[in-house]
């Protein structure tokens, strides 16, 4: 009777030693089993560089020791109600006080991990155009398109924005990648228009032939690769008809490719009388009084 009681005596003796052990033990090996698949999964994308990575397997140390550190304490207290209060406890308290930077950090994660954009590649985030130069653990960092300027092209300016904001905006990206099943080819290249204004009494079908011409004179090495032609849409407004030219063409040329095109429009409608482009003017008829 006396050596069932003393069982129960003995391993409550030991309790906290054995929990504390125990805890550090499977800390430890999802540590190890998390660091390598993260490891060799991180340095396999090669695009992103290698010190980013290597930050963040810096701070995912230090957040484990960190952690194993307080768990390991406390569980040497025996009591496992203690170890799961303290636990909660201590995650709600990091959660709230290092929540942007950890929210950064997911960020950085849900870049890699999901690629809605890569370096190189020009987006639109939070309203501002560029193009991606560097994905640090903290900041996306763009050469900024426009904003100095009207239209699309590079101003040299360079735009941090905060890896924390990236789940709460809506992400554009001029190179849209759908994974093995998208085509290669196709995924570079966006559909743009230039927009041209006629006179009723134009020629409909000869400025359709001279627009089409246009656009397939420059971008003819773009409808090569991906196959589609140039294609007009047409509308009426008050003082004439809207003829949208719309054509394949390259995300980050966007703007030479459509200033080339209006070059080639401007100089073709000057060779015929058959078009002629709408603008605002009046025209005044006088007619001579009878007496």
């Amino acid at each position: 009777m006396l050596e069932s009681i003393a069982e129960p005596v003995a391993y409550l003796q030991y309790q906290g030693p054995i929990m504390g052990v125990a805890t550090l033990t499977i800390l430890w090996v999802a540590y190890k089993l998390s660091s390598r698949g993260l490891g060799r999964y991180l340095s396999s994308r090669g695009e992103y560089k290698v010190e980013n990575v290597q930050h963040f397997l810096f701070i995912w140390r230090y957040l484990w020791l960190g952690l194993g550190a307080i768990l390991g304490i406390i569980s040497f207290s025996g009591s496992l109600a203690t170890l799961g209060i303290s636990a909660a406890f201590l995650g709600m308290v990091l959660g709230w006080s290092l929540q942007a930077p950890v929210t950064g950090i997911a960020a950085w994660l849900m870049i890699i991990l999901k690629q809605p954009f890569k370096i190189g590649d020009r987006v639109i985030i939070a309203g501002i155009i560029g193009d991606v130069v560097d994905i640090t653990l903290t900041h996306v960092l763009l050469n900024q398109v426009g904003g100095t300027i009207g239209g699309e092209e590079k101003s040299g300016r360079g735009v941090l924005i905060p890896n924390a904001t990236l789940f709460q905006q809506i992400i554009y990206n001029y190179t849209l990648d759908g994974g093995p099943e998208t085509a290669e080819v196709a995924s570079s290249y966006i559909l743009d228009e230039v927009p041209v204004r006629l006179t009723y009494g134009s020629d409909f079908d000869e400025a359709e032939k001279i627009l089409i011409g246009a656009a397939r004179q420059i971008t003819g090495e773009i409808v090569r690769h991906t196959g589609q032609e140039p294609f007009v849409r047409a509308e009426l407004f008050e003082s004439g008809i809207l003829l949208r030219l719309r054509y394949q063409t390259l995300g980050k040329e966007r703007q030479r490719i459509s200033s080339d095109i209006v070059r080639v429009i401007i100089r073709e409608f000057g060779r015929t009388s058959k078009v002629n482009f709408c603008y605002p003017h009046m025209d005044i008829y006088y007619t001579p009084r009878q007496k």
